[in-house]
């Protein structure tokens, strides 16, 4: 019945408004959940009922001797018999029960032990004993039948007055329950369709008598009062349940309205938020679990995007430099060239010493040109997918082989060596020599040819082994600091193409250290000198 109902209500078009969604399932989940209340109300209390009843007219039945059940078998409905009532002195028959009478007959006494007295008779206390025995006085609606293993079915419907017949089982069904039922009282019940179609509630007792074979009484009752009253009380709970469809109706749209408003503030939010305003955020801690954890994450989203922007922006800008920095650089040179091959054209070929000159301009110039090439190439290579050929290698031979070069670079600079040795890590020779010379080569173009210190070191602590490189120079304005690793960036222009620096040998510093899973970072202040710090993952002895 449920999947029917679901079917059902997913046939029908849904509201388009989220408050009013909710409201329907709502109230579509109560009305279902009153429906299968009603239905186990209506099947609980009819079994409740139909026992109770079933369990009252079992007592009605014990409450009556035997012998008068007896009495009724014998005597018949139609004539006036001589009746015996064997054991009608005994005390219980003299219980009043409900809703029955203890049979007389006209002329019988009280003290009348058995059925000696024939009709007409003066009983000791002087009545005559004779004629029509009174009716069991029972409910309209209830019957009483006696069972014989012969098959005689004996109904006293004149006798109880009953508005209908006693209904009628099977032989076989009878002969079955005179195997199972006892006398004792159980509750137990059997429904029973008579012939006219009308339903009968029916209980069975034993009834034996002494020397005879045994014999299933039953009492009936028609069903339908009973049901009678279990519809009206269907009737109170399906009233009662309208009534709380509606109060549900009117109370759970304000309560749903005021829910929904941490839900509204946010399309709020959501319609300002466009590209040129990422920074706005949606509202949190609204006092709804759900609602702030989905503002959180819609926040956090933002927050990625606007970091996405504006690393693209950043992109954008670096790219329109890099391209601007990248053609002024092979601008310069080429430019020369161009001058220089003007002049030879013009007639300077002609003169050895003119020639000459041209021609060395040229060749410098086309270094030039070389090394900003292969730096480009390189950082390319740096930025895609680095490949190193890593081995195992002691960073301070490394330094020692490099000793003599960097003196020839330092001149008449001062240069000092901290080293300590036996550090081992996994690096690319080639790459790491490439690293210490870009950073000794940079503090050589920052300090004083005749004053000049650089100093050297090399230590380790743990797993992490720590190279510096630090100078007496110039040192790096606040401003400029954030940018020396960038690509074409010289806080000294004049002076860093003056050597033939290009502006990238920071720059592929940086993404050689960071291709070996280290880091660099460098602390400088105006006239005090630049410190430089690259520390590399090492292995431990």
């Amino acid at each position: 019945m449920i999947a029917r109902l679901s079917g059902l209500f997913s046939r029908l078009p849904s509201p388009r408004s989220l408050r009013k969604q909710l409201l329907a399932i709502s109230l579509i989940i109560l009305s279902v959940l009153l429906l299968l209340i009603g239905v186990l109300q209506y099947v609980l209390m009819r079994n409740f009922i139909y026992t109770n009843r079933a369990e009252s007219m079992e007592t009605q039945l014990r409450s009556v001797p035997r012998e008068f059940y007896f009495t009724f078998l014998n005597s018949g409905n139609s004539t006036p018999a001589d009746l015996s009532i064997s054991g009608a002195s005994d005390p219980s028959w003299t219980t009043d029960t409900p809703g029955m009478v203890k049979p007389e007959l006209p002329g019988a006494s009280p003290a009348t032990s058995g059925g000696d007295a024939a009709p007409g008779e003066n009983s000791p206390d002087g009545q005559r004993m004779g004629g029509d025995r009174r009716p069991l006085l029972l409910d309209a609606h209830t019957t009483i039948a006696i069972y014989s293993p012969d098959g005689t079915f004996k109904d006293f419907q004149e006798d109880t007055l009953s508005d209908s017949a006693a209904p009628r089982m099977t032989n076989k069904e009878y002969d079955e329950l005179l195997k199972h039922t006892t006398d004792k009282q159980t509750g137990e019940y059997r429904l029973i369709t008579a012939e006219d179609g009308s339903e009968h509630l029916a209980v069975f007792m034993n009834l034996r008598k002494p020397g005879a074979p045994k014999m299933l009484l039953q009492m009936s009752v028609a069903t339908g009062p009973l049901r009678d009253v279990i519809m009206q009380q269907l009737m109170i709970f399906a009233g009662l349940a309208v009534i709380a469809l509606l109060a549900g109706l009117f109370l759970y749209l304000p309560a749903l309205r005021k829910t929904l408003v941490p839900l509204s503030n946010m399309g709020e939010a959501a319609q300002i938020i466009d590209a040129g305003n990422l920074d706005v955020r949606f509202p949190v801690n609204q006092g709804q679990t759900e609602i702030d954890k989905l503002s959180q994450s819609f926040n956090g989203m933002l927050e990625r995007l606007e970091i996405s922007f504006h690393n693209e922006r950043e992109a954008k800008e670096q790219m329109r430099r890099f391209a601007a920095d990248a053609s002024h650089e092979l601008r310069t040179p080429l430019t020369s060239i161009h001058g220089f091959l003007e002049v030879l054209l013009r007639g300077a070929a002609d003169n050895k010493d003119q020639l000459y000159g041209a021609l060395n301009s040229m060749h410098g110039e086309s270094k030039r040109i070389n090394k900003l090439v292969e730096d480009l190439l390189l950082l390319a290579r740096m930025d895609g997918a680095p490949q190193l050929r890593v081995k195992n290698l002691l960073l301070g031979e490394v330094i020692d082989e490099m000793q003599p070069q960097l003196l020839v670079l330092a001149a008449n600079r001062k240069v000092n060596f901290d080293i300590s040795y036996g550090i081992r890590g996994m690096y690319d020779p080639d790459k790491i020599k490439q690293v210490i010379l870009n950073l000794f080569h940079n503090a050589v173009q920052h300090t004083d040819a005749d004053k000049g210190t650089i100093h050297i070191s090399l230590h380790a602590r743990d797993t992490e082994a720590t190279l510096t490189v630090r100078d007496n120079g110039s040192g790096i304005s606040a401003d400029h600091l954030p940018h020396v690793f960038d690509r074409f960036y010289r806080s000294d222009s004049s002076r860093t193409r003056k050597y033939g620096g290009s502006g990238l040998g920071l720059s592929i510093t940086k993404s050689i250290v960071e291709a070996h899973n280290g880091n660099i970072s460098v602390e400088s202040t105006l006239g005090g000198g630049t410190v430089f710090k690259v520390s590399l993952p090492c292995l431990l002895d």
